[in-house]
């Protein structure tokens, strides 16, 4: 990692973020920009999204509103992330779970290793 860079995210993880993006579909947001046209320019567009995570200056963009009806005749309001966001948040929960996933398993070692201890 640089010492520019304020957190340690790796551009190979922003790439399996946009595969599995591309991969769920998915309608454009409040920018109108879909993941075709996303894709376009996608090493320049992958490049500036992580350079901005990376460095801490990343902020997501409003999200397009939308309507969806409810089975009793009322609506709630969907909103609907960019790609690019929709790309920083798959970044972040893949992150996230893997933090995640090491807590709990360290955690659940833990507690069967008490378990055969206090057995004993």
């Amino acid at each position: 990692m640089s010492e520019a860079k304020q957190f340690d995210i790796s551009k190979k993880a922003v790439i399996a973020a946009f595969q599995a993006v591309k991969e769920n579909a998915g309608s454009y947001g409040a920018d109108e920009q879909t993941i075709k046209e996303f894709e376009e320019h996608l090493n320049n567009n992958l490049y500036k999204l992580w350079n901005r995570m990376a460095s801490g200056s990343y902020f997501p963009k409003p999200v397009r509103a939308v309507a969806i009806p409810k089975k009793n005749g009322g609506i709630r309001i969907l909103g609907i992330p960019t790609v690019e966001d929709r790309i920083a948040q798959m970044v972040a929960k893949m992150y996230l779970n893997r933090w995640l996933n090491q807590c709990f398993t360290m955690t659940h070692m833990d507690t069967v290793r008490t378990n055969l201890q206090f057995r004993q």
